[in-house]
């Protein structure tokens, strides 16, 4: 944990402004603008770049995997320039609860493995590049993109230790705590052999 010197009014007003940039639906406004359809009725219903990329259109996936983790990233990095660290960790779970959880959808949000990414970069560059590689090299290998979500997600805590960021290990199993119970149906299917495969159009 980091050392506490904002006061907790600050941090309230910190997680309120976090929280609704992290609600914004990059997904669902980039599909409406680029006249994919609406994400709610596409493949998982997800509003994720994962699920974007079943529309068949790779430019808007990227967009919104760029967009989801950069709100992610500018929450932390925008708090701890004017509040320090302790506020950017807060900004950076209330961020990720809000696209887990947005208050323009009705709080039913995306499982948050961009978001998380961007976050984690802005917190510490060496362990959100860890992670990244992390991702990737899942994901080549296995071909499923929630397991390299699940399995980057799961080491961010141990590269946090093993890079120096031991201040945010605390934190950073909070946010794979998240987003292992908001993938708990992927984690069936993949038991099953189920989980769709990168690039499948559902």
């Amino acid at each position: 944990m980091p050392q506490i010197i904002n006061t907790y009014p600050t941090f309230a007003l910190v997680a309120m402004l976090a929280y609704l940039l992290g609600s914004i639906p990059f997904g669902i406004v980039i599909a409406k603008i680029m006249g994919l359809g609406n994400l709610r009725d596409i493949g998982s219903g997800n509003i994720g770049a994962t699920n974007v990329l079943r529309t068949g259109n790779k430019t808007a996936a990227v967009l919104t995997l760029i967009f989801d983790a950069g709100k992610g990233a500018a929450a932390v990095l925008i708090a701890r320039a004017m509040l320090g660290e302790d506020a950017a960790q807060i900004a950076g779970l209330a961020a990720f609860l809000g696209h887990l959880f947005p208050i323009y959808l009705k709080f039913k949000g995306g499982k948050g493995v961009a978001t998380f990414v961007g976050l984690v970069l802005a917190l510490s560059w060496p362990v959100g590049l860890a992670t990244c590689a992390t991702w990737l090299l899942t994901a080549l290998i296995m071909r499923i993109s929630s397991m390299g979500g699940l399995m980057s997600a799961g080491l961010t805590p141990v590269w946090m230790v093993l890079l120096g960021y031991s201040q945010g290990v605390a934190l950073g199993i909070i946010l794979t705590i998240l987003i292992y119970v908001r993938h708990a149906e992927n984690i069936k299917r993949i038991k099953a052999g189920t989980e769709p495969k990168i690039g499948k159009k559902n």
